[in-house]
């Protein structure tokens, strides 16, 4: 079966926009087996004889870095922000669609406001907020994600929760069940496609995240963005660039991993919403 023009022109067009995204990523990836000096002199040029480093900008990264602590820390933080954006947000959207009084309106509203706040305008009164109620920990950050996450994630599952008819929650009540009842076995389930989708969203975008655990944590509590940032930097200003990039590929290859066994469901989940909602 022939191609159509128009389909031609959208799948050559998606091959080129597939090229621009994967290309910074191919670059660290291939500077990250070269030398500091021709990284910093032909950094587009592919490592020769003379140019190529092997594995030992990984062995001076992972020996310089706190690699192990400080991937365990963001595992932490990436894994219970997720769990508890999912849940709480979940719970949330349910409540605004089903309000009756007119508070889940105005609730809806704030929680799309703060979709539009930038994140320069907050991030000093925030880290002074946090500070002082003692959440410049991983899990005091936890919170801090929670707020910042849960405006997309409650839009994202409110259009969904629209969708979910009424008479699925009234033959529950009828059967005995309380609200969370009702929502843990009638609710939850349905929503799970937009709910995979909300954690598979926020874990790239927390796990990723270098400015709010710097501003929030600091030195004390390294992330792994944080960990590589530091380590890497020397003396007046100098970068062992070989080993960032090295380190910069052992970082994203958990979230790269995640994403290609789980990119099915953002499509169905946003599908799902859009079509629902």
């Amino acid at each position: 079966m022939k191609m159509k023009k128009n389909e031609i022109f959208l799948f050559s067009l998606l091959i080129i926009l597939s090229c621009v995204f994967l290309f910074p990523i191919a670059i660290v990836v291939m500077n990250s087996f070269k030398t500091k000096f021709s990284i910093m002199g032909s950094p587009f040029k592919l490592p020769d004889s003379e140019t190529f480093a092997g594995l030992d900008n990984y062995i001076t990264g992972i020996s310089s870095a706190d690699i192990g602590g400080s991937f365990l820390r963001s595992a932490f933080i990436t894994v219970f922000s997720v769990g508890a954006l999912v849940l709480l947000c979940s719970m949330t959207a349910w409540y605004i669609m089903r309000d009756k009084t007119g508070i889940g309106k105005i609730l809806y509203r704030l929680f799309l406001f703060s979709m539009i706040v930038p994140f320069q305008m907050v991030m000093y009164t925030m880290t002074y907020v946090a500070t002082a109620l003692k959440l410049n920990n991983p899990v005091g950050i936890i919170a801090v994600y929670l707020g910042f996450g849960s405006g997309l994630s409650v839009f994202m599952l409110a259009g969904f929760v629209k969708s979910i008819p009424r008479e699925l929650e009234e033959a529950a009540e009828i059967d005995g069940c309380n609200p969370i009842q009702t929502f843990f076995r009638i609710v939850f389930p349905i929503l799970k496609p937009t709910a995979v989708t909300v954690a598979i969203l926020n874990a790239m975008w927390i796990w990723n995240d270098y400015l709010l655990p710097y501003l929030i944590l600091g030195n004390r509590y390294k992330t792994l963005p944080v960990a590589i940032q530091i380590s890497m930097q020397g003396a007046y200003g100098s970068v062992n660039w070989g080993g960032f990039m090295a380190m910069l590929v052992l970082a994203i290859l958990p979230i790269i991993i995640f994403y290609l066994f789980s990119q099915k469901y953002i499509i169905e989940g946003v599908i799902a919403g859009a079509v629902k909602g």
